[in-house]
């Protein structure tokens, strides 16, 4: 997906303090950095002379003085400010240095070496939101198990707190999140489109680009062929993922690879459904295991009634691990979700009580915004 470009707002008509500074008259390095703005999804205020910079130096949340504008910009006195970087694509001007001492400059970027690294400032600088994000991993003890419902159930909960989420689909095996969501035909981009995304995506970019279910974006997988992902897509969608909402919810594989390690890493708590019944658990203990060595919270939600009669302390003894919610049996909830009824939307279901349980011990406590 190929970001909007950014506007080059004409001081004569911007507010100052709300955009991005860039200060040069050379129009290779102009053209470089509203390209790197655009990959940003930053909108900058460019101006090619020092005295027009003054409006906005004190006040914008990031400033970009090209090597050719800093004699200038200290000669009419500009003063010293946090979040100047002076940018130059010269690495043979020894200059330079000195240059950003008189300007005051706290870093110097070189192009393109610093485009990744200008890409996260300019990111940072226009996202002024900046909150990161619970991240919860669930897991099924077993195939079958229950884990993509109540990762539905948890996104759901959220939402109708009035929290801002956002859904993960880690299982390439699973058959699609948004199948279950009954948004699988909905346009926007999957893992495939994905798979070679680095560093920091502005979170506007993933809101909007991703098919969501109301409020709620959903990256799932496509059901063409298989895709590969790096390990450093899923840093990189995940951690892009945290910023400035409050909860991502990732439905996890029960053996995962390099890359879903990283989503296990990343969680605060991993939860895993283990039905009560004697082979689950079994099975259970190889995922339980496997989570335990990424993440330091792993907690089992027990799915009754079992065959036998077990009860949920019985399973948390077995795998030592504590019980994070028991879900109780929920009538026409497997045919709702062949109708495309996302699981946990009916507020009295076991689904949701066990989701707010889950979300209050989570800090995510405020009240329901919706009657």
């Amino acid at each position: 997906m190929t970001p909007a470009p950014p506007v080059l707002a004409l001081t004569s008509e911007s507010e100052p303090g709300i955009r991005p500074l860039v200060v040069t008259d050379e129009p290779l390095l102009l053209d470089d950095l509203l390209r790197l703005a655009a990959a940003a999804g930053a909108t900058v205020d460019a101006v090619a002379d020092a005295d027009l910079a003054r409006r906005y130096w004190n006040s914008a949340p990031l400033v970009l003085v090209g090597a050719d504008r800093v004699p200038s910009c200290v000669a009419v006195g500009l003063p010293r400010r946090p979040g100047v970087v002076l940018v130059s694509s010269d690495l043979d001007d020894g200059g330079v240095w000195e240059a950003a001492v008189r300007l005051g400059a706290e870093h110097v970027a070189f192009l393109p070496d610093a485009e990744e690294w200008m890409v996260d400032v300019l990111v940072d600088a226009t996202e002024a939101d900046q909150r990161r994000g619970t991240v919860v991993g669930v897991v099924g003890g077993r195939g079958g198990a229950g884990a993509t419902s109540l990762s539905i159930a948890l996104t759901l909960a959220s939402l109708r707190r009035g929290f801002s989420t956002v859904l993960v689909d880690a299982d390439p095996l699973g058959g699609g999140i948004d199948l279950a969501l009954g948004i699988e035909d909905q346009p926007g981009m999957r893992w495939p489109d994905l798979a070679s995304a680095h560093g920091r995506l502005p979170r506007r970019m993933l809101s909007e680009a991703l098919p969501s279910l109301g409020e709620l974006p959903v990256l799932s997988w496509d059901r063409i062929s298989p895709t590969v992902i790096a390990p450093s897509a899923m840093t990189s969608i995940l951690t892009s993922a945290r910023r400035g909402n409050d909860l991502l919810v990732v439905d996890l594989p029960r053996f995962p690879d390099q890359t879903t390690a990283v989503a296990m890493q990343l969680a605060k708590i991993i939860l895993v459904v283990v039905p009560a019944e004697v082979r689950a658990i079994a099975a259970a203990g190889r995922v339980c295991d496997t989570a335990n060595r990424y993440c330091a919270d792993v907690r089992v939600v027990v799915r009754l009634p079992g065959p036998a009669g077990l009860q949920a302390d019985t399973v948390s003894d077995a795998l030592a691990l504590p019980v994070a919610g028991i879900l109780r049996h929920e009538q026409g909830l497997a045919s709702g979700l062949e109708r495309g009824e996302p699981p946990g939307s009916r507020r009295r279901s076991s689904l949701a009580r066990v989701s707010g349980q889950i979300l209050n011990d989570l800090g995510l406590a405020r009240s329901d915004v919706a009657a």
